[in-house]
């Protein structure tokens, strides 16, 4: 009798037991169930915020290619305009690059992400309104952070020079131009373009490059890029 009273109290006791095992795995299959989920939905946020990043990118760099294009097809038609003609058509083309920077600066506050992500087209741009760089298809490739097509475009300059298709006053202004850019994309100069940088950068790039060298976090681009269109547009 005995015996069987201790087996009794045992078998109740392990079905509590079992009770408490099922709840404690039943417990620990939703807060997984719920981990895999809430991840799942992080991945998909991420995702999401992501593709639109891009598109918004995307976009910028488009508006911007169009302004880019205007300023060279200026460019190109420069003798066929009379000197007020073209001035005038400069400076309307100006005043729509400084409207880009300053709507692109307050789409951009309080995103800094977003920014780290379009800091190389907040500085082109403000190279572009103090007249720091005049080359159009420099200015974009520095906005769209391209190093490599860059360095190709500062060799057909090297090349275009000595046969005599370009001047050299305006491979050194587009030399300079390249190099600025390069620096400020992170990538190494030699000693030798160090020195050519120095030696033949305009006053408006020196002045550029003072404002935005020591530029490394997000915030500083913003808050220089906001600085310099409000003293352009006074």
């Amino acid at each position: 009798m005995k015996e069987y009273f201790a087996t009794s109290r045992a078998e109740s006791r392990l079905g509590r037991s079992g009770k408490r095992l099922s709840a404690i795995s039943a417990e620990s299959i939703e807060n997984e169930s719920f981990m895999c989920h809430h991840s799942s939905l992080h991945d998909k946020m991420a995702s999401r915020g992501k593709q639109e990043t891009t598109k918004l990118k995307q976009n910028l760099e488009e508006q911007l290619d169009r302004l880019m294009q205007q300023l060279s097809d200026l460019e190109e038609c420069k003798s066929d305009l009379e000197p007020e003609e073209y001035e005038e058509t400069k400076s309307e083309t100006v005043e729509q690059l400084k409207e880009f920077q300053e709507n692109l600066t307050k789409m951009l506050q309080g995103n800094l992400s977003l920014v780290d992500e379009l800091n190389s087209m907040q500085l082109a741009i403000q190279a572009a309104i103090s007249d720091a760089f005049k080359t159009p298809e420099v200015i974009r490739l520095f906005a769209k952070k391209q190093p490599g097509q860059l360095r190709t475009r500062l060799a057909d300059i090297n090349r275009d020079e000595k046969i005599g298709k370009i001047s050299k006053e305006l491979a050194v202004q587009q030399s300079v131009e390249i190099l600025t850019a390069l620096k400020k994309l992170g990538e190494s100069l030699t000693p030798a373009e160090e020195a050519y940088l120095q030696q033949n950068s305009s006053s408006s790039l020196k002045a550029f490059e003072k404002v935005s060298s020591d530029i490394g976090s997000g915030e500083q681009v913003l808050a220089v890029a906001g600085s310099q269109v409000a003293k352009a547009t006074k």
